[in-house]
Protein backbone atom coordinates (compact mmCIF):
# COMPACT_ATOMS: atom_id res chain seq x y z
CA UNK A 1 0.00 0.00 0.00
CA UNK A 2 1.00 3.47 -0.81
CA UNK A 3 1.66 6.30 1.96
CA UNK A 4 -1.60 8.69 2.06
CA UNK A 5 -0.56 11.80 0.50
CA UNK A 6 -2.34 14.83 1.87
CA UNK A 7 -3.88 16.97 -0.54
CA UNK A 8 -3.41 20.68 1.84
CA UNK A 9 0.11 19.67 2.52
CA UNK A 10 2.25 21.77 0.84
CA UNK A 11 5.77 21.68 2.18
CA UNK A 12 8.30 24.07 2.57
CA UNK A 13 11.78 23.76 1.05
CA UNK A 14 14.95 25.79 1.15
CA UNK A 15 18.27 24.66 0.77
CA UNK A 16 21.85 26.34 2.65
CA UNK A 17 24.28 27.07 -0.31
CA UNK A 18 27.03 28.29 1.61
CA UNK A 19 25.18 30.78 3.24
CA UNK A 20 22.70 31.47 0.42
CA UNK A 21 19.62 29.90 0.21
CA UNK A 22 18.30 28.66 -2.12
CA UNK A 23 14.05 29.09 -1.59
CA UNK A 24 12.34 26.01 -3.26
CA UNK A 25 9.15 27.57 -2.51
CA UNK A 26 8.77 28.26 -6.42
CA UNK A 27 10.49 25.58 -8.62
CA UNK A 28 14.20 25.88 -10.35
CA UNK A 29 15.53 25.29 -13.37
CA UNK A 30 18.89 23.50 -13.27
CA UNK A 31 20.72 23.89 -17.04
CA UNK A 32 23.24 21.46 -18.20
CA UNK A 33 26.67 22.09 -18.95
CA UNK A 34 28.70 18.99 -20.51
CA UNK A 35 32.08 19.62 -20.64
CA UNK A 36 32.13 16.22 -22.40
CA UNK A 37 33.07 14.70 -25.91
CA UNK A 38 30.85 11.62 -25.75
CA UNK A 39 27.80 12.67 -24.04
CA UNK A 40 24.70 11.39 -25.89
CA UNK A 41 23.16 14.49 -27.04
CA UNK A 42 25.73 17.69 -27.03
CA UNK A 43 28.78 16.05 -26.52
CA UNK A 44 31.91 17.61 -27.70
CA UNK A 45 29.81 21.15 -28.03
CA UNK A 46 31.02 23.04 -24.87
CA UNK A 47 34.12 21.12 -24.04
CA UNK A 48 36.29 24.07 -24.59
CA UNK A 49 36.21 27.15 -21.99
CA UNK A 50 34.61 29.81 -24.52
CA UNK A 51 31.93 27.43 -25.87
CA UNK A 52 31.00 26.77 -22.20
CA UNK A 53 31.04 30.22 -20.95
CA UNK A 54 28.74 31.22 -23.86
CA UNK A 55 25.97 28.04 -23.10
CA UNK A 56 26.23 28.76 -19.43
CA UNK A 57 25.55 32.75 -20.15
CA UNK A 58 22.51 31.79 -22.72
CA UNK A 59 21.48 29.24 -19.96
CA UNK A 60 21.30 31.88 -17.68
CA UNK A 61 19.60 34.18 -19.68
CA UNK A 62 16.74 31.63 -20.65
CA UNK A 63 15.80 31.25 -16.67
CA UNK A 64 18.49 28.83 -15.05
CA UNK A 65 19.63 29.51 -11.60
CA UNK A 66 21.35 26.62 -11.13
CA UNK A 67 24.48 25.38 -13.89
CA UNK A 68 24.89 21.83 -13.47
CA UNK A 69 28.69 21.30 -14.44
CA UNK A 70 29.81 17.42 -15.66
CA UNK A 71 32.87 16.15 -17.19
CA UNK A 72 32.31 12.80 -17.55
CA UNK A 73 29.58 11.21 -19.55
CA UNK A 74 27.21 8.64 -17.66
CA UNK A 75 25.22 7.33 -20.77
CA UNK A 76 25.96 3.24 -21.49
CA UNK A 77 28.70 2.61 -22.78
CA UNK A 78 30.56 5.95 -22.56
CA UNK A 79 34.46 6.59 -21.71
CA UNK A 80 35.44 6.20 -18.01
CA UNK A 81 37.55 9.24 -16.59
CA UNK A 82 39.14 8.91 -13.37
CA UNK A 83 39.06 11.99 -10.93
CA UNK A 84 42.40 13.55 -11.78
CA UNK A 85 40.86 13.44 -15.57
CA UNK A 86 37.42 14.75 -14.30
CA UNK A 87 39.68 17.52 -12.83
CA UNK A 88 41.78 18.11 -15.43
CA UNK A 89 38.45 18.61 -17.84
CA UNK A 90 37.00 21.12 -15.92
CA UNK A 91 40.42 23.27 -15.10
CA UNK A 92 38.96 26.92 -14.68
CA UNK A 93 35.35 26.46 -16.03
CA UNK A 94 33.66 26.72 -12.21
CA UNK A 95 35.93 29.99 -11.39
CA UNK A 96 35.05 31.65 -14.56
CA UNK A 97 31.31 30.86 -14.24
CA UNK A 98 31.09 32.41 -10.75
CA UNK A 99 33.38 35.22 -11.83
CA UNK A 100 31.27 36.62 -14.97
CA UNK A 101 28.14 35.12 -13.02
CA UNK A 102 28.91 35.48 -9.45
CA UNK A 103 24.51 35.19 -8.45
CA UNK A 104 24.15 31.81 -10.21
CA UNK A 105 24.65 28.39 -8.07
CA UNK A 106 26.92 26.22 -9.83
CA UNK A 107 26.27 22.09 -8.98
CA UNK A 108 29.37 19.53 -9.82
CA UNK A 109 27.82 16.57 -11.44
CA UNK A 110 31.13 13.65 -10.07
CA UNK A 111 30.73 10.84 -8.24
CA UNK A 112 34.56 11.28 -7.01
CA UNK A 113 35.44 13.09 -3.32
CA UNK A 114 38.36 14.35 -4.72
CA UNK A 115 36.55 15.98 -7.23
CA UNK A 116 34.35 17.53 -4.75
CA UNK A 117 37.35 19.00 -3.06
CA UNK A 118 38.49 20.39 -6.28
CA UNK A 119 35.30 21.89 -6.76
CA UNK A 120 34.51 23.04 -3.36
CA UNK A 121 37.71 25.50 -3.51
CA UNK A 122 36.71 26.24 -6.58
CA UNK A 123 33.40 27.66 -5.39
CA UNK A 124 30.60 25.39 -5.94
CA UNK A 125 27.42 25.61 -4.50
CA UNK A 126 25.98 21.92 -4.69
CA UNK A 127 26.79 18.50 -4.97
CA UNK A 128 25.28 16.14 -7.42
CA UNK A 129 26.10 12.49 -7.38
CA UNK A 130 24.57 9.65 -9.58
CA UNK A 131 26.31 7.02 -7.48
CA UNK A 132 24.71 7.98 -3.85
CA UNK A 133 28.00 7.48 -2.74
CA UNK A 134 28.81 4.01 -3.77
CA UNK A 135 31.52 4.29 -6.50
CA UNK A 136 33.62 6.20 -3.84
CA UNK A 137 34.11 5.05 -0.35
CA UNK A 138 34.64 8.62 0.90
CA UNK A 139 32.36 10.92 -0.58
CA UNK A 140 29.32 11.21 2.04
CA UNK A 141 32.05 12.13 4.47
CA UNK A 142 33.74 14.48 2.22
CA UNK A 143 29.99 16.25 1.12
CA UNK A 144 29.78 16.20 5.13
CA UNK A 145 32.96 18.41 5.72
CA UNK A 146 32.12 20.96 2.76
CA UNK A 147 28.51 21.35 4.40
CA UNK A 148 27.21 21.48 0.90
CA UNK A 149 23.77 20.70 -0.43
CA UNK A 150 24.01 16.64 -1.65
CA UNK A 151 21.86 15.84 -4.55
CA UNK A 152 21.30 11.91 -3.83
CA UNK A 153 20.05 10.16 -6.78
CA UNK A 154 18.69 6.30 -6.90
CA UNK A 155 20.85 4.29 -8.62
CA UNK A 156 22.28 0.61 -9.15
CA UNK A 157 25.54 -0.28 -6.82
CA UNK A 158 28.16 -0.38 -8.82
CA UNK A 159 29.08 1.98 -12.32
CA UNK A 160 29.29 -0.77 -13.91
CA UNK A 161 26.04 -2.23 -13.48
CA UNK A 162 24.21 1.52 -12.96
CA UNK A 163 22.22 0.91 -16.66
CA UNK A 164 21.15 -2.58 -15.84
CA UNK A 165 17.67 -3.25 -15.13
CA UNK A 166 17.42 -5.14 -12.22
CA UNK A 167 14.81 -3.73 -9.62
CA UNK A 168 11.70 -6.69 -10.00
CA UNK A 169 9.93 -5.32 -7.04
CA UNK A 170 7.65 -2.04 -7.11
CA UNK A 171 10.03 0.63 -7.91
CA UNK A 172 8.14 3.34 -5.81
CA UNK A 173 9.49 1.47 -2.59
CA UNK A 174 12.38 0.06 -4.26
CA UNK A 175 13.14 3.84 -4.40
CA UNK A 176 12.08 5.02 -1.15
CA UNK A 177 13.80 2.29 1.13
CA UNK A 178 16.65 3.38 -0.61
CA UNK A 179 16.46 6.73 0.28
CA UNK A 180 15.69 6.05 3.56
CA UNK A 181 18.99 4.11 3.93
CA UNK A 182 20.93 6.84 2.11
CA UNK A 183 19.18 9.39 4.33
CA UNK A 184 20.57 8.18 7.30
CA UNK A 185 23.83 8.15 6.15
CA UNK A 186 24.31 11.24 4.86
CA UNK A 187 23.06 12.37 8.30
CA UNK A 188 25.29 10.51 10.01
CA UNK A 189 27.91 12.50 8.17
CA UNK A 190 26.85 16.23 9.07
CA UNK A 191 24.85 16.35 5.74
CA UNK A 192 21.99 18.58 6.56
CA UNK A 193 20.76 19.59 3.00
CA UNK A 194 19.44 16.55 0.46
CA UNK A 195 17.58 16.99 -2.53
CA UNK A 196 15.82 13.70 -3.87
CA UNK A 197 16.87 12.53 -7.37
CA UNK A 198 14.66 9.55 -8.77
CA UNK A 199 17.28 8.28 -11.46
CA UNK A 200 15.92 8.31 -14.80
CA UNK A 201 17.50 6.64 -16.94
CA UNK A 202 19.37 4.51 -14.80
CA UNK A 203 18.52 1.27 -14.63
CA UNK A 204 14.91 1.32 -14.43
CA UNK A 205 12.37 0.23 -17.82
CA UNK A 206 10.16 2.40 -19.60
CA UNK A 207 7.27 1.31 -17.64
CA UNK A 208 8.87 1.77 -14.64
CA UNK A 209 9.90 5.61 -15.06
CA UNK A 210 6.30 6.44 -16.55
CA UNK A 211 5.21 4.76 -13.25
CA UNK A 212 7.84 6.76 -11.19
CA UNK A 213 6.12 9.55 -13.33
CA UNK A 214 2.83 9.27 -12.33
CA UNK A 215 3.46 8.45 -8.65
CA UNK A 216 5.82 11.00 -8.12
CA UNK A 217 3.91 12.68 -4.97
CA UNK A 218 5.03 9.37 -3.31
CA UNK A 219 8.82 9.45 -3.65
CA UNK A 220 10.34 10.40 -0.59
CA UNK A 221 7.25 11.10 1.36
CA UNK A 222 6.97 15.04 0.89
CA UNK A 223 10.29 15.43 3.31
CA UNK A 224 12.84 16.51 0.79
CA UNK A 225 12.59 18.29 -2.18
CA UNK A 226 12.59 16.45 -5.37
CA UNK A 227 14.61 17.04 -8.10
CA UNK A 228 13.59 15.78 -11.80
CA UNK A 229 16.08 14.50 -14.94
CA UNK A 230 14.06 13.14 -17.84
CA UNK A 231 15.90 15.40 -20.10
CA UNK A 232 16.50 14.06 -23.23
CA UNK A 233 16.44 10.75 -21.70
CA UNK A 234 15.76 7.28 -24.44
CA UNK A 235 12.54 6.01 -22.20
CA UNK A 236 10.56 9.04 -23.87
CA UNK A 237 12.19 9.01 -27.20
CA UNK A 238 12.77 5.40 -28.23
CA UNK A 239 8.93 4.23 -27.63
CA UNK A 240 8.30 7.06 -30.04
CA UNK A 241 10.71 6.77 -32.90
CA UNK A 242 11.95 9.54 -32.42
CA UNK A 243 15.62 11.37 -31.30
CA UNK A 244 16.59 12.98 -28.48
CA UNK A 245 16.65 16.39 -29.65
CA UNK A 246 12.80 15.63 -31.10
CA UNK A 247 10.71 15.50 -27.79
CA UNK A 248 10.87 18.64 -26.40
CA UNK A 249 6.54 18.80 -26.00
CA UNK A 250 6.42 15.47 -24.78
CA UNK A 251 9.18 16.27 -22.12
CA UNK A 252 7.46 19.86 -21.07
CA UNK A 253 4.20 17.77 -20.99
CA UNK A 254 5.75 15.59 -18.17
CA UNK A 255 7.71 18.47 -16.71
CA UNK A 256 4.19 20.25 -15.85
CA UNK A 257 2.73 16.17 -14.90
CA UNK A 258 5.15 16.40 -12.24
CA UNK A 259 5.59 19.98 -11.70
CA UNK A 260 1.36 19.68 -10.60
CA UNK A 261 2.76 16.46 -8.07
CA UNK A 262 5.36 18.87 -6.00
CA UNK A 263 8.75 18.48 -8.29
CA UNK A 264 11.17 21.61 -7.41
CA UNK A 265 13.81 21.71 -9.09
CA UNK A 266 14.17 20.44 -12.86
CA UNK A 267 17.81 19.16 -14.90
CA UNK A 268 17.02 20.07 -18.42
CA UNK A 269 18.84 20.70 -21.37
CA UNK A 270 16.07 23.21 -23.16
CA UNK A 271 16.15 26.00 -20.52
CA UNK A 272 13.67 28.12 -22.20
CA UNK A 273 11.21 25.66 -22.68
CA UNK A 274 11.12 24.25 -19.75
CA UNK A 275 11.10 28.24 -18.45
CA UNK A 276 7.78 28.28 -20.54
CA UNK A 277 6.79 25.36 -19.11
CA UNK A 278 6.97 26.53 -14.89
CA UNK A 279 5.99 29.73 -16.02
CA UNK A 280 2.22 28.70 -16.48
Amino acid sequence: MKPEVYKNFSPFFSVNCRGNLLDLSSPKIMGILNLTPDSFSDGGQFNDEKSALLHAEKMINDGAEIIDIGAQSTRPNAQFLSSKEEISRIGKMIFLIKKEFPKTLISLDTFYAEVVDFGFNEGIDLVNDISGGMFDEIMFETVGKTGLPYILMHVNPTYESMHEKLIEEDIILNINRYFSEKIQQLQSFGVKDIILDPGFGFGKSVEQQHQMIDEIEHIGFGKFPLLIGISRKSFIYKPLGKGPLEIQEETQKLHLKMLNKGARIFRVHDVAATKRTLSV
